[in-house]
């Protein structure tokens, strides 16, 4: 059991990096309006981190319980 709980505590960390990830691209990346009136940004890097986010704080709540249980 001890095993399966370090395994989802680094998943966890894993998935809280890349969220971090994503937002820092998503700045570094930045926005601009087009010549004709369009916003041009990496939109899509918005929801994916909140995705990873969310599922990395659920992992690390289930490591804590998996943890607490024993």
């Amino acid at each position: 059991m001890k095993g399966t709980a370090k395994f989802m505590m680094r998943a966890a960390i894993a998935l809280m990096l890349a969220a971090l990830g994503c937002v820092v691209a998503f700045a570094a990346i930045g926005s601009s309006v087009a010549e004709d009136g369009r916003l041009v940004e990496p939109f899509f890097l918005i929801p994916i981190a909140w995705l990873l986010a969310l599922t990395g704080a659920i992992l690390a709540i289930a490591t804590f319980i998996v943890r607490r249980t024993k």
